[in-house]
């Protein structure tokens, strides 16, 4: 189990790590959030999710605001950072090398990513070829979150507009049902993609990709980000010998 990078003498749980990857998704750009938010995210009830908090509270990774709101502390985001390292090369190597769907892999690698050493994890990551994003397109750590575009929202893409397929955020991967979606779609980064409708009536988005036509609600379009027109391939990772 992952150690705290604060020397605490208890290892993180599966469970923990869990929710400092859900905190890092929700109080990115520092923002914060509350307890029932995160007891939403993780599909518990209010009292379990704070007696997690309260845990790594104790443990230094989560601090507790005046108004009860919730940030990570220096060493809870660090923590966070390396679990979702370690997460992003697991999904890489279960994906490409192992051949697991999107969704299978996800929840694999949260089982196995505090049970790799720091050898290990640097022998994965020569394996793949040192990927600066996980296999949705989201960057591996800081330095490539920096080096990176931005993208922009596929929801607000205007219609008969090609683009080409960015990154599946952070809170996209939190829904299996719409994980499961895009790969049966092929709607994948690097992949090419036109905006064909925009209805914000009917609260959906319509677009040809490599496997047809397809629809997408314009809250679950808004979780993806994608780049005009043809982007350059080399945004694009890809792993040594494996397609």
């Amino acid at each position: 189990m992952t150690q705290p990078p604060n020397g605490h003498p208890h290892p993180l749980t599966e469970a923990a790590q869990g929710y400092l990857l859900a905190l890092r998704v929700m109080t990115e750009g520092g923002a914060t959030t509350m307890v029932s938010a995160v007891a939403r995210q993780m599909g518990v009830s209010t009292q379990a999710a704070s007696e997690m908090i309260g845990r790594l509270s104790t443990d230094g990774l989560v601090a507790t605001g005046p108004d009860r709101d919730l940030t990570l502390t220096d060493a809870g985001r660090a923590a966070a950072e390396t679990i979702f390292r370690r997460h992003s090369l697991l999904e890489w190597l279960l994906i490409k090398v192992i051949g697991l769907g999107w969704a299978e892999s996800d929840e694999e690698a949260g089982r196995l990513q505090g049970s790799i050493s720091p050898r290990v994890e640097a022998a994965i990551a020569d394996l793949l070829g040192h990927p600066p994003t996980c296999p949705h397109g989201n960057p591996i750590d800081a330095r490539a979150a920096r080096d990176r575009p931005k993208g922009i929202r596929l929801s607000e893409v205007r219609p008969d507009t090609e683009v080409t397929i960015f990154r599946i955020t952070e809170m996209a991967e939190e829904d299996r049902e719409l994980l499961d979606y895009l790969e049966a779609q092929d709607l994948v980064p690097g992949v090419h993609a036109t905006v064909v409708d925009v209805s914000v009536g009917r609260d959906s988005l319509t677009i040809d990709g490599p496997r047809g036509r397809g629809s997408l609600g314009l809250r679950p379009a808004s979780l993806i980000r994608v780049l005009p027109g043809r982007a350059d391939p080399g945004l694009f990772h890809h792993v040594p010998g494996h397609p």
